[in-house]
């Protein structure tokens, strides 16, 4: 009886190994969060400016650091008492291009005292984001302001209390100090120390930050156009209508800056190695088939749009598989270029001089600290 239960249990074992092992797998996917809690005060413009242009060189150096990590980042804006808000929270996405255009409407306004509700961010960042469970990933929080916490709220979790709390969940918690009021450096470095992150002091402005131009952001743009033009938007009317609206975020961008459309396709190019997305975030039937995320007969009729809707089940599956091959050579075409501007960039950044400013310090401490 003890040998048959013995080889009744091993036939199992193996029975469930490809189970198993799959399921390792996916556990073992590292996650990195990025959560920013950016005072938007008046006295702060020069340094959300920077921000707005320089997010997608950020979100790329999380990418550059673990190509195949679940990358998410949210922001919490806060003011203080008696402005328009005290905080303003875009919970931790995938969708960088959601998170990009919340980062656009943010204006620098308000802040009649000098300390801030910093206190109320804090506890929002570390208690109410829906940080991932567990010990596999990465979580790292950038206070980034000019001003101390309001210490004298009553009702506020005062800043201790939350970076014990930040410390029991794995979140750092780094404190970038815009201008130099020495008040201000005193908590900041206190936050920085209880919270296992870097103290980092900056110009007022966020200092000197550098747009690089290169040869390759044409084209690159161009690619990445026509890539767009592979997405299905698919699911509820309101979801195809934000993701149609995303592909068309390029073309404003590039208008702006094509510096920083070039940026934003390089980083949606190397998360497309994992994620087959054009535009981040859900609603691409594409992207959702090529990664296996869905199948295209399982989608009903009417979250389809109308093109497909008034195809037959083999011509929507053949129109699928041809957006699907087109977009992969497109992305293989845009790979080789995005190489070609990462040296490029790499290359004038060595010779331009050292400065610091919000996006180096950020993408320098981002990179020590996922590799750590």
């Amino acid at each position: 009886m003890r040998s048959r239960i013995t080889l009744r249990s091993f036939v199992f074992a193996l029975a469930i190994l490809p189970l198993t092992a799959g399921l390792s797998s996916a556990i073992a996917k590292p996650v990195v969060e990025v959560a920013f809690v950016l005072d938007t005060t008046g006295s702060m413009g020069g340094l959300i400016e920077g921000a707005k242009r320089k997010i997608w060189s950020i979100a790329t150096a999380i990418v550059d650091s673990n190509p195949d990590a679940d990358i998410r980042m949210g922001l919490i804006a806060y003011r203080d008492i008696g402005d328009e808000y005290v905080t303003r929270k875009v919970e931790l996405t995938r969708d960088i291009q959601d998170l990009y255009a919340n980062l656009l409407e943010l204006k620098a306004r308000g802040g009649g005292d000098w300390p801030e509700s910093v206190n109320e961010a804090l506890d929002v960042a570390v208690n109410k984001m829906q940080w991932t469970q567990g010990r596999d990933g990465t979580r790292i929080v950038f206070l980034v302001g000019d001003a101390p916490p309001h210490m004298d709220y009553a009702q506020d979790t005062k800043y201790p209390v939350t970076l014990a709390v930040a410390k029991q969940k794995d979140i750092i918690v780094n404190a970038v100090l815009a201008g130099n009021a020495e008040d201000t450096a005193l908590v900041w470095r206190d936050i920085a120390q209880h919270g296992n992150g870097e103290f980092i002091a900056i110009p007022q402005d966020g200092g000197q930050i550098v747009t690089i131009e290169t040869p390759y952001d044409e084209d690159i743009i161009i690619l990445q156009r026509e890539i767009n033009g592979t997405v299905i938007p698919y699911g509820p009317r309101a979801l195809q209508k934000r993701t149609e609206s995303k592909t068309q975020q390029l073309a404003s961008v590039a208008a702006a800056s094509p510096s920083r459309a070039s940026e934003m396709a390089s980083f949606i190019n190397k998360r497309a190695k994992v994620t087959s997305e054009a535009v981040t975030g859900d609603g691409d039937l594409v992207a959702d088939v090529a990664a296996g995320r869905n199948e295209i007969a399982k989608v009903r009729d009417e979250d389809l749009p109308d093109n497909l809707r008034a195809m037959k089940p083999e011509a929507r599956s053949a129109e699928i598989d041809k957006q699907i091959t087109q977009r992969k050579a497109l992305n293989e075409k845009l790979a080789a270029l995005v190489a070609k501007r990462d040296k490029y960039v790499a290359e004038h950044r060595k010779s331009a001089p050292k400065a610091s400013s919000f996006d180096r310090v950020v993408e320098d401490t981002l990179k020590a600290q996922i590799k750590r």
